[in-house]
């Protein structure tokens, strides 16, 4: 299960990214359409899982018994936050896209979930500031708690990992977010509203296995922008960012990275922003036991 997680993770950066039509301005409807984004890909996901694997496919591939029914009420879940703020947009909601999952079995499935559920709880946490109405923070708020339940239940009871990353969870931008979902994301249609994003260049860490304190590769394509200009590799980890120089497209790891950790090329080394993005973000997973040592 670790080799699959670290799998889609470097995997994730590697896929074209499609266009989506830009808004100007960020305001309460944009945010919960760019939620409701989320929450299509989700529902699609889990939906369609359920659909190519039965309850003997999960416990044929090992694991647990009760896998299924879970993963049964996460998908529940999903198509109800999908409800709820279709219902709070109106006609006004963006409509699905259409999707495609690189999960191939039901051990690669679960492993896929953990990375999407930490994704879409860092989605939320990142979005809350840009949520002027008191009512929507509160509904965000409330499927902000779901999402993250899912992640610690997937990681925890189904690969058998830490619930968790840390006491913190990392709160991502609109931008970054929309470029790891985007990976997902074949087409939408024409019609759906503009959301206040734009992807970033893709970010691949081609170096597996890895772990914190050693110098690992990575791939991004550069623009000619940043000629001349030292270029970082931010960690984004709990509430802090981390800082290594990126030399001849390779990084040192932080030593203490834990969990499941995003990384950005940028040109600054104390403060990333989407002016200063090159590339990014990759997801970098180092999962540990109960004990608190690395996996």
């Amino acid at each position: 299960m670790k080799n699959a997680l670290v799998a889609f993770a470097l995997a994730l950066g590697a896929t074209a990214i499609p266009h989506v039509k830009r808004a100007d301005t960020i305001d309460d409807t944009t945010v919960l359409n760019f939620a409701l984004t989320l929450e299509h890909l989700e529902n699609a996901f889990y939906s369609d899982a359920l659909k190519k694997f039965s309850e003997a496919d999960f416990q044929n591939a090992g694991l647990p018994s009760y896998a299924r029914g879970r993963f049964s009420q996460v998908a529940e879940h999903e198509a109800a936050h999908v409800a709820f703020l279709s219902k709070a947009l109106g006609d006004k909601a963006t409509q699905p896209c259409n999707y495609s999952f690189p999960y191939t079995d039901p051990k690669s499935f679960a492993a896929l979930s953990q990375v999407i559920e930490g994704v879409g709880t860092s989605a939320y946490t990142g979005a809350a500031q840009y949520i002027t109405s008191k009512s929507y923070l509160t509904a965000a708020a409330s499927v902000l708690a779901t999402e993250a339940r899912h992640a610690s239940w997937v990681a925890s009871a189904v690969n058998k990992f830490a619930g968790w990353s840390g006491a913190l969870d990392v709160p991502l931008g609109l931008n970054e977010v929309y470029t790891i979902a985007a990976a997902f994301i074949t087409s939408c249609p024409s019609t759906n509203p503009t959301l206040p994003v734009e992807a970033f260049p893709t970010l691949t860490f081609t170096t597996t296995p890895y772990s914190p304190g050693q110098t690992i590769s990575l791939e991004f394509t550069p623009s000619s922008a940043i000629a001349g200009n030292a270029l970082y590799v931010a960690f984004y980890t709990g509430l802090s960012v981390e800082y290594a120089k990126l030399e001849d497209n390779q990084v040192l790891l932080p030593k203490d990275l834990r969990g499941q950790v995003y990384a950005v090329v940028t040109t600054s080394n104390s403060a990333v922003n989407g002016s200063n993005t090159v590339a990014g973000p990759a997801i970098l997973l180092f999962e540990f036991n109960s004990a608190g040592k690395l996996i």
